[in-house]
């Protein structure tokens, strides 16, 4: 899709996808999109249904319908869609490197380019937990409310972290497709298998950790197979088969868990590490997208549908990144107001029956946080300005990566002065500055 100029191009966001939608390139294949918003809706649903505050004692408790309900496990087989982001992830990092490669400048501010929309969305979000844990640590609360809470909000994060590593290999692993193409796929899943199987057979239990590696990198490497190819339907039964029969030979035979996220009390996760489990399911969801992209691709004909599909899109990362704060706060008002609401045990009929009117609240209050911060998604420079160097780039996604990583794990708040793990958000400034930060100017400047 080619670049509006600034007189071409019309104001208001809904405006500009309509206007987007009716100069998209026929080329273009648009159920990639589509799929990645529909993606990012089954995991905001996923966590506003599973994620299940209740009052009790005069506080809040939140509870994890998972550890309480069995039948919900299999729920996670539908709201698992990670292996979803890493495959069209994949298919889109394929085409901008395979374009970019061409011209040595492009190539050079590739990197800053792709990481700028995935890294710069994060800095509002950790300052405002850091100025909320402050806040909450002077009225006296305590580090494990506020570490609880973070947490719970920057789970998105861990997600982020992983994705910005696999995006900054993107020219390595390319250039492993184009020397053996599929095989390279083939080598990543035959590592995770072998790291499984050390881990479990032999009691290696670390070694679990360099599965982040084998299976993201993996399925994101099976979505260079997809770039620029129709695969025909065989395929994505066969994957589909395969995937389902994997799975049943992990959990039945080999007794991994049916739970495709995190359990709490869990002795063992599928997810985190990841295991070979997050492959088969991968294998099955790639092969229902085959399966579905010729019709959802002919309906995203239509300019309407596909005008909000590229909406979603603009501001896909605030969706994600927000949609937890989003649940605290409307939480942290009804409990101020007395905890209206959260007096059902959760599970329970009638707290089913109240479910939609709680994902309505959470809408209407994740909707003003996505119009304030979707300006962050918008990758620019100062004119003038070079665009930083890949090595540049990749050293401040690993600076940023390392204070995700540490929030994700414990939150926010410190036993410190401040009652905020100020190391970590420090990480995260840093690391962004560093990653997407100008600081040469042209030869044309």
């Amino acid at each position: 899709m080619s670049t509006p100029t600034p007189q071409a191009m019309p104001k208001g966001m809904l405006a500009r996808a309509y206007w987007a939608a009716e100069n998209t390139p026929e080329k273009r294949n648009r159920a990639v999109d589509f799929y990645r918003a529909v993606a990012i809706g089954f995991v905001i649903l996923g966590h506003w249904l599973l994620v299940a505050p209740v009052m009790r004692g005069g506080e809040v408790e939140v509870t994890i319908l998972l550890a309480e309900q069995r039948w919900t496990h299999y729920a996670t087989w539908l709201f698992q869609v990670m292996p979803v982001f890493f495959f069209v992830g994949g298919f889109a990092n394929s085409l901008s490197w395979n374009s970019a490669r061409k011209d040595p400048a492009k190539a050079r501010a590739w990197a800053s380019g792709r990481l700028a929309r995935l890294l710069k969305p994060t800095v509002p979000l950790v300052l405002l937990w850091a100025v909320a844990a402050l806040i909450a640590s002077r009225m006296g609360v305590s580090t494990e409310l506020i570490g609880a809470a973070s947490q719970a909000a920057l789970v998105p994060v861990w997600f982020l972290a992983v994705y910005i590593m696999i995006t900054v290999v993107v020219p390595i692993t390319m250039r492993a497709w184009d020397a053996i193409g599929i095989w390279s796929v083939a080598a990543l899943a035959l590592g995770a298998i072998a790291v499984d199987a050390i881990a479990f057979g032999l009691d290696q239990g670390w070694l679990r950790w360099v599965n982040y590696a084998f299976v993201w990198l993996g399925v994101h490497q099976f979505g260079y197979w997809w770039r620029g190819a129709v695969r025909p339907q065989t395929w994505a039964l066969a994957l589909i088969i395969l995937g389902v029969l994997w799975a049943y030979m992990l959990i039945v035979q080999f007794g991994f868990p049916v739970a495709m996220v995190s359990v709490p009390g869990a002795e063992m996760s599928n997810t985190r590490p990841p295991t070979t489990a997050m492959m088969a399911v991968g294998c099955v969801q790639i092969g229902v997208i085959i399966l579905l992209t010729g019709p959802i691709s002919r309906w995203l004909q239509n300019k309407t549908p596909w005008a909000w599909v590229i909406l979603l899109n603009q501001m896909i990362m605030s969706i994600y990144l927000w949609h937890i704060t989003a649940m605290v706060a409307v939480v942290g008002i009804a409990a101020v107001l007395g905890g209206i609401g959260l007096g059902l045990e959760p599970g329970s009929g009638a707290w089913w029956a109240w479910r939609p009117l709680w994902l309505g609240l959470f809408v209407l209050a994740l909707i003003p946080l996505v119009l304030i911060f979707v300006v962050f998604e918008a990758g620019s420079r100062a004119k003038g300005m070079a665009p930083p160097g890949p090595a540049q780039s990749v050293f401040g996604a690993l600076v940023t990566c390392a204070g995700l990583v540490m929030m994700a794990l414990s939150g926010i708040g410190a036993a410190n002065a401040i009652g905020v793990n100020w190391v970590a958000v420090g990480l995260v400034v840093l690391g962004v500055a560093i990653a997407t930060k100008s600081f040469q100017r042209t030869d044309e400047a």
